[in-house]
C-alpha cells in the first residue's frame, strides 16, 4: 500500500480533497432536497394507492395473497413501459424519473407486503403456499418488467419513421 501523498507547498492540489477526504461544501445538500422531497411525496402516493387496492381486493385470513401479487405485476410492468418511455422517447424534466419511478412505483409495488405475506402463509400452516409466493412474486415481477419493457420498445420502434 502506498503511503498518503502531502502536497509540497506550491504544488498543485485537487480542491475536492483535503487530507481527510472529499471536502463538504457548505450547502451541497440542497441540491438533493428536491428530490428527496418528490420521492416522499410520490412514494404517500404509491403506498396510498397500494393500500386502496388492498381495500378493494383484500386477501382472506390464510389465502394466498393475489392481491399482492398482482399489484407487483402491475407495478413492475408500469416501471418497464416507463423506463423505455422516459429513456428512449421523452427527455423528461429531473425530476420526473424520481416522483414517479422511484416515489410513486416504489410506493405502489410493495415488496415488504409479499415478505410479510409468506410469513403470514407459514405461520398458518400452509408452508407450500409460502414458498410458492416466495417463489412465484420475484419471476412475475421480472417477466412483467421485462415483457412491458421489451413491448414498449417494439412499439417506439414501430412507430418511428
Amino acid at each position: 500500500m502506498n503511503p498518503p501523498h502531502f502536497p509540497a507547498v506550491g504544488e498543485p492540489t485537487d480542491p475536492d480533497l483535503g487530507l481527510r477526504g472529499p471536502v463538504r461544501r457548505p450547502g451541497a445538500w440542497r441540491a438533493h432536497v428536491p428530490v428527496v422531497a418528490v420521492v416522499a411525496l410520490g412514494g404517500a402516493l404509491g403506498a396510498a394507492a397500494r393500500f386502496a387496492v388492498s381495500l378493494l381486493w383484500p386477501t382472506a385470513d390464510g389465502g394466498f395473497p393475489w392481491t399482492t401479487l398482482g399489484v407487483n405485476a402491475v407495478g413492475c410492468a408500469v416501471i418497464g413501459v416507463f423506463m423505455v418511455v422516459i429513456s428512449d422517447v421523452w427527455a423528461a424534466h429531473r425530476l420526473v424519473r424520481p416522483i414517479f419511478g422511484t416515489g410513486v412505483l416504489g410506493g405502489f409495488t410493495t415488496f415488504s407486503t409479499y415478505a410479510v405475506d409468506v410469513q403470514k402463509l407459514v405461520d398458518a400452516g400452509r408452508a407450500a403456499a409460502g414458498l410458492a409466493c416466495l417463489a412465484l412474486t420475484p419471476l412475475v415481477a421480472l417477466a412483467a418488467v421485462w415483457s412491458a419493457a421489451g413491448v414498449t420498445r417494439r412499439i417506439v420502434t414501430w412507430r418511428q419513421p
